[in-house]
C-alpha cells in the first residue's frame, strides 16, 4: 500500500516547503563558502544545513513515491525534453 503524502513539517524551525528549504540552503552554503560565519556558528550553520538537507530528500523522495503509484509502480527515468 502507498504511503500517504508528506505532510508540512510539524518542527517550526524547518521551511514549510521544498522551494524555501532549497533557498535557505543554497544561502548558508554560500555563507559557509565565502567565510562569512564566525568559527563559532559554523558547526551551528553545518547543522542546520544537515536537516535542511534531510528535509529537502524526504520531499524528493516522497515526490517520487507518488509518481511511481501515477505510472503503476515503475519509475521512469525524467526526460526534461519530453
Amino acid at each position: 500500500m502507498p504511503k500517504a503524502p508528506a505532510s508540512p513539517p510539524t518542527d517550526p524551525a524547518l521551511p514549510a516547503t521544498y522551494e524555501e528549504a532549497l533557498e535557505e540552503l543554497e544561502q548558508l552554503v554560500a555563507r559557509l563558502d565565502a567565510g562569512q560565519l564566525p568559527l563559532d556558528r559554523l558547526l551551528d550553520g553545518y547543522r542546520r544545513g544537515a536537516a535542511l538537507l534531510q528535509f529537502c530528500r524526504e520531499r524528493l523522495q516522497a515526490v517520487e513515491q507518488q509518481i511511481q503509484v501515477l505510472d503503476d509502480g515503475v519509475l521512469k527515468p525524467w526526460n526534461p525534453a519530453a
